[in-house]
This record gives C-alpha cells, sequence and structure tokens, in this order.
C-alpha cells in the first residue's frame, strides 16, 4: 500500500510568499490538523522575573530562583539542604512576601529558622501528618485505620500544595521532603507535578521543592544537587570534615552547589558548579 505526499520532494525549498502561505492554509484545514499551531505562531515565553535565593553564590549561578516556575534543591542529609530552604525562606520574607512551607516530616525547626532571619509573622506553616483533636475527645489517642490511609502525609502534603496554589497569593511555597523516605518521594505521580507546574505559571510564585534526589523530573525549571562538609580550624589551616553534625547545619558548613539543569534562557558564564559557606546572621 502506497501513498502519495502532500508535497513533492522537487517542490522542496521553493515554498516561499503565496506558495507556501497555500501549502499551510491547505494542511490546516485537514480535520486532523486543525488543532494543531504553526510553531511560527506561537507565543515565545518570555523569560521568568528571577528572585535572590538568600545565597549570594546560588545567585551568582543560577540568577536566582525564578517565578512561575519548580525549582529543586536536591542532597542527602547533611549536605546543606535545609540551610539553602532557611535562606530562601529569610529572603522571601524580608521582601515582605508571604510564605507557606509544606512540611511533610514535621522537620522545621522554628529556633533555627529565627536564627537565619525568617519573618514569621509572614509565614504559614504546614505539619503534615499530624492528628489533632479536641483535648476532651475520648477518640484523641485512637485513630482508625481509615483516617490513617486519608491522613498519609505525603498524600496530604500534594493536597495541601494544590490549595496554596490555587488560591494565590504566596511570593513562596516550599515544600520539604528531605526527610520523606526516598521510596516514597518517588511514588509521587508525575500527573502531581504537572499539575504543580501549571497551577504556578503565569504567576509571581516561586514553587520551591527540598529533596534527596530529583523527585520533579522534567517538570523542574531549575535542578541543584548540594553536599557538604564540616570545616574545622588545623592550626592555621581549615580542613573539612564529613559528615557534619546536624546541629551544625547553620554555621561553618561548606556547600557545594552543582547546576544538573536550567530551561531559563540565562545560563551560567562559567561552572557550573559553586561553594559557599553557611553562617548564622
Amino acid at each position: 500500500m502506497s501513498s502519495v505526499p502532500l508535497v513533492s520532494t522537487a517542490a522542496v525549498g521553493r515554498f516561499d510568499g503565496v506558495a507556501g502561505t497555500l501549502v499551510f492554509e491547505r494542511l490546516a484545514a485537514m480535520p486532523k490538523l486543525a488543532g494543531v499551531t504553526p510553531a511560527s505562531r506561537l507565543e515565545v515565553r518570555p523569560t521568568p522575573q528571577m528572585v535572590s535565593s538568600g545565597v549570594r553564590e546560588i545567585d551568582a549561578l543560577t540568577g536566582g530562583l525564578p517565578r512561575g516556575c519548580l525549582t529543586e534543591i536536591c542532597g542527602p542529609a547533611s549536605s546543606g539542604r535545609t540551610s539553602v530552604l532557611l535562606a530562601a525562606l529569610a529572603a522571601a520574607t524580608q521582601r515582605q512576601e508571604v510564605c507557606a512551607l509544606v512540611d511533610i516530616s514535621d522537620a522545621f525547626n522554628p529556633h533555627s529558622a529565627a536564627a537565619a532571619g525568617v519573618n514569621f509573622e509572614r509565614l504559614l506553616w504546614v505539619r503534615c501528618g499530624t492528628h489533632l483533636q479536641k483535648p476532651d475527645s475520648p477518640q484523641r489517642h485512637r485513630v482508625t485505620e481509615k483516617n490513617k490511609k486519608i491522613e498519609k502525609p505525603v498524600e496530604q502534603a500534594l493536597r495541601v500544595t494544590d490549595l496554596l496554589l490555587q488560591s494565590g497569593g504566596f511570593g513562596l511555597v516550599m515544600i520539604d521532603l528531605g526527610n520523606t523516605p526516598l521510596k516514597m518521594a518517588r511514588r509521587i505521580p508525575l500527573a502531581s507535578w504537572f499539575r504543580f507546574q501549571r497551577a504556578v505559571e503565569h504567576t509571581a510564585t516561586v514553587l520551591f521543592v527540598i529533596s534527596q534526589v530529583p523527585c520533579a523530573q522534567t517538570c523542574a525549571s531549575l535542578v541543584l544537587k548540594v553536599s557538604g562538609k564540616k570545616l574545622s580550624v588545623v592550626g592555621s589551616q581549615l580542613s573539612a570534615e564529613t559528615p557534619p553534625a546536624h546541629a551544625q547545619l547553620l554555621h561553618g558548613l561548606q556547600v557545594q552547589g552543582e547546576l544538573l539543569r536550567s530551561r531559563l534562557e540565562r545560563k551560567p558564564a562559567g561552572s557550573v558548579t559553586t561553594t559557599f559557606t553557611t553562617k548564622v546572621g
């Protein structure tokens, strides 16, 4: 069974002016191609506005955090990901923006956040997986199996994030998957990330995800991997120890950031890595 091409090979290269217009009109008139928009008519998406991440070295590497996009910072425990999270929160609240933190594993430490400069009056802290009941309720110490299935932390976090993005008005929405078991984090459907990506685009919201490994996949416009070592003084020389204690995450942690993905027009001029040292205040 043979097929007749719509356009002969000999005519390729001569489609310009009126002839080319007639061919495109003929193709557009076909029922199967009626909903297809020619590439020449597609709107060019403007470069997103960039805001500071709170870390000068990360801003120099990536240009900052893009509004209307999903940014993911990944790294193992004690890699500096929490320090980056707190720095981004502090920078956003100091810009007088309202922020939301979806805390899946209840790992957020208000004392560390205060030391990093976070303004709590502009922060909505959502603690997932907790069962709040009235003090006088006889059922306060019993949670049915049905409620356990409904209120799994990851599922609750996905619903809360969806509501936050749909409601609008937030300058920064954070999802902390850092302490979530890797197996559970990888089970988050790709459709959920696509829904978040579509909800945040064309808005001024920065969607910021903290994870152990990249989870949002192609939905993330910016992906940065971090790894950290604790600095110590030996004589007059600085040396690096690994791994650092969790109590030392905010001060004296040498963090290396590696740019894994950037779909933005602005690209780093030189190396795709950067190094900075965390400190309190």
